[in-house]
């Protein structure tokens, strides 16, 4: 029996593109594994003569690394569980809910989305002061509670699940609660699995807010704490690879694990208006 790859001309143009956007993550690996003196060697060189590790060993022994891999996760831990439950109350209430104005909050939510962060920083590190949580862990974690865009990709999924799955239920004598929970909930995974990879990238990757509202070093996240190893007059590559790998495996590993589901949701809502 002769087995045939999958291939289209498609793959033609894809591949170059693909090699483009990978190319900068291999180099970041191998970066990590050369020394100072063969990073900044010129002209460039774009392969290790070995494998050092003393950008990692430096990284662990030097700088809490560890605690800020620690309030990263814990930062978007909080932030893929509260977005996967205030989101999807939210998204069903619109989807299915009839209340006076829902039209109108629902495109204020969703006018939100325009707004430039760097426009609500001030009035949020104000507002934060007041409460008492600047230079906390709290402070990256509580705007990632929920999101406009959370909720609108909430109720495009379910404005495309049959309601007369919804109406057998509230006839079986089902509160609209219970139906949520027990019927549309687990219709709904491949959209929270999305939300959450969304939801994962994005906490993970803030920079410019944890930037602003933290300062003890202890408290960073990684990619503020990654940030710092760069210097006006030095700059310490061969760590900041090394953290930059150490940042992005998790990511990755998440994507690969999530990623059919992912598919799936972006195909599914985006047929329905």
């Amino acid at each position: 029996m002769r087995w045939r790859l999958p291939f289209s001309p498609w793959h033609l143009l894809l591949m170059p593109l693909a090699l483009i956007f990978v190319l900068p993550l291999v180099q970041m690996v191998l970066t990590s594994f050369m020394t100072s003196a063969e990073i900044n060697q010129f002209p460039p060189q774009y392969l290790p003569t070995s494998l050092h590790v003393e950008g990692y060993r430096h990284l662990l022994q030097e700088t809490p690394i560890l605690r800020w891999f620690a309030n990263t996760v814990l930062v978007s831990a909080v932030a893929v569980v509260s977005h996967l439950v205030l989101c999807s109350l939210a998204g069903y209430g619109f989807a299915r809910l009839k209340f006076a104005g829902r039209g109108l909050a629902f495109v204020a939510i969703v006018a939100t989305v325009m707004i430039p962060i760097q426009l609500l920083m001030i009035p949020t590190y104000l507002m934060f002061a007041q409460i008492g949580l600047v230079d906390t862990v709290a402070a990256a974690a509580v705007p990632w509670l929920a999101s406009a865009f959370g909720i609108f990709l909430m109720r495009q999924f379910f404005l495309g699940l049959p309601v007369e799955l919804e109406e057998a239920a509230t006839l079986d004598g089902c509160s609209t609660f219970r139906t949520f929970r027990s019927i549309v909930l687990p219709l709904a995974r491949p959209a929270l699995a999305t939300l959450a990879i969304f939801t994962l990238l994005s906490s993970w990757n803030d920079l410019l807010w944890p930037l602003v509202a933290i300062s003890d070093d202890t408290k960073f996240t990684l990619q503020v704490g990654l940030a710092s190893f760069q210097g006006t007059r030095r700059t310490e590559w061969s760590q900041l690879m090394a953290g930059n790998v150490i940042a992005t495996l998790p990511l990755i590993i998440a994507f690969l694990v999530a990623q059919r589901r992912f598919i799936a949701t972006m195909t599914f809502t985006g047929l329905k208006g």
